[in-house]
């Protein structure tokens, strides 16, 4: 597999990991192990919904982004905010004050996603409308949730909406016109958006439906965030007039804003990862009907949950929805230079089977069946202290050879308890004269020296307490 399928902007800091299994039990694909005291993250099965980091109370599961001095490596430097960004600010009644902080912190102008996302709203309208035969048609905005569908629902593939995100068509029309208006070359233009959370950072680097982003950096709102709010104050005094954004292109900024922009009735709008995975399930298993387009948003509350915006998703829909009173309904439409080429996928997502066990169909039956057997030795419990979220994960992980079944503490204490039984065994037998002295040294010395090991075992499982600096595992 092409490894550039895997890049990801969420990583772990082993350093901050104390081998809790938060992580472990939230992660919506389980692609998080805890081994030899620490978390490790399988980059096959990661979708960079960012979870973990939501999650993790120490602080240890991070995002790669861009410093803000990225700004100094271009000429000419585009902002591109997400409509979420928006949201963050108390009583903000004029986008204009944002756009004009944005100018005076640096950047050289800028470019709305929400306007971007106003024409994908009306591109969409035309598909949706165009192509009953692909009903329930997904959206494809939030790149986590095209992630999973491409790892783990195979068959829904063909339902997602193959139209670029709103971020991608704001980076190539701000290009477009920033290359007209300064006549500079393509590479001294740095196209920069202004993420809220970090699937939109890996989709920068390895975008879905297009060979090749035009996004050149991707900075944290909440890394912008302090940086605005002293130089709003002096743009309140005489904002300039950037908006280019109505309130279907801000709304996309929250869950269900992006359905209303589509215009149907017949639509469904779910947010957060587990309530996502349902509808997914649901969806597969047909359970829907007279659906013409599902919204699926991996945070809570939409976009404006993401894990690097700095307000609360809820209060932050409520500033969204407050904004959207001074707005008109759409202010930006389809460009009459752009084709339908530039607003559709290039390239089709394509299935990844990176839960499946074996190689070939047979190799996969036999290692199902090995997991089913493996299900049934274990007590059922998802306890979590094997470092696997679930029993049926640990089997999975013993069969693919990253797991031993004593890993599972029960199994591991079930084991010393025969162990030791057996050992009382043999003294009794050695006290009522059955075996020879010689022998019952050398028998007793064995079984001692497995039982002080698997005790030792049963304590690294138990406390996940090894040198953090033997711990030299990865995955790719």
């Amino acid at each position: 597999m092409d490894d550039n399928k895997f890049f990801h902007s969420v990583y772990l800091n082993e350093e901050l990991c104390n081998g809790c299994i938060n992580c472990i039990k939230r992660c919506p694909t389980q692609a998080i192990r805890v081994r030899k005291g620490r978390a490790v993250i399988t980059s096959q099965f990661c979708i960079d919904c960012g979870e973990c980091i939501r999650i993790c109370t120490h602080h240890a599961k991070r995002s790669h982004y861009d410093h803000p001095d990225i700004l100094s490596n271009y000429k000419y430097t585009v902002a591109l905010p997400a409509p979420s960004l928006y949201s963050q600010f108390n009583n903000l009644d004029d986008i204009n004050i944002v756009l004009t902080a944005l100018i005076r912190m640096g950047f050289s102008d800028v470019y709305e996603v929400a306007s971007a996302a106003e024409i994908v709203s009306e591109a969409s309208r035309t598909y949706v409308a165009n192509h009953q035969e692909q009903w329930p048609i997904i959206s494809t905005a939030c790149p986590s949730v095209v992630r999973l569908i491409r790892v783990r629902f195979p068959n829904l593939i063909d339902h997602l909406l193959p139209i670029h995100p709103p971020v991608e068509l704001a980076a190539r029309l701000a290009r477009k016109y920033a290359m007209e208006k300064t006549n500079l070359p393509s590479e001294d233009i740095g196209i920069i958006f202004i993420s809220p959370c970090p699937s939109k950072v890996t989709y920068a680097k390895s975008p879905l439906g297009a060979d090749k982003s035009e996004i050149d950096g991707v900075l944290a709102i909440k890394d912008i965030y302090p940086m605005l709010l002293p130089l709003m104050i002096s743009a309140r005094e005489a904002p300039m007039e950037l908006a280019r954004a109505g309130r279907i292109g801000v709304g996309w900024g929250g869950s269900g804003g992006e359905a209303a922009g589509i215009i149907t009735d017949s639509y469904l709008a779910a947010d957060g990862i587990e309530n996502v995975i349902r509808v997914l399930e649901d969806l597969e298993d047909e359970k829907f009907d007279n659906l013409s387009f599902i919204e699926l948003n991996a945070c809570d509350g939409g976009c404006v949950g993401g894990v690097l915006t700095v307000e609360n998703p809820y209060v932050a829909q409520a500033k969204l929805k407050k904004l959207n009173r001074y707005l008109p309904v759409s202010m930006t439409h389809i460009p009459s230079d752009l084709t339908q080429e530039e607003i559709l996928w290039s390239e089709d997502v394509e299935y990844l089977p990176v839960f499946r066990l074996g190689d070939s169909m047979k190799e996969s039956i036999m290692m199902m069946n090995r997991v089913e057997r493996l299900c049934q030795k274990f007590p059922g419990l998802d306890c979590g202290s094997c470092g696997a979220p679930t029993c049926k994960a640990l089997a999975e992980d013993i069969v693919r050879g990253k797991a031993n079944e004593t890993d599972c503490i029960h199994i591991l204490k079930d084991h010393i308890h025969s162990l030791t039984r057996s050992v009382n065994s043999l003294v009794n037998s050695a006290s009522a004269n059955e075996v020879n002295g010689n022998d019952y040294r050398y028998i007793f010395k064995q079984y001692l020296k497995k039982l002080l090991s698997d005790m030792s075992l049963l304590d690294a499982t138990l406390n996940h307490s090894e040198d953090p600096d033997s711990n030299n595992d990865k995955e790719d």
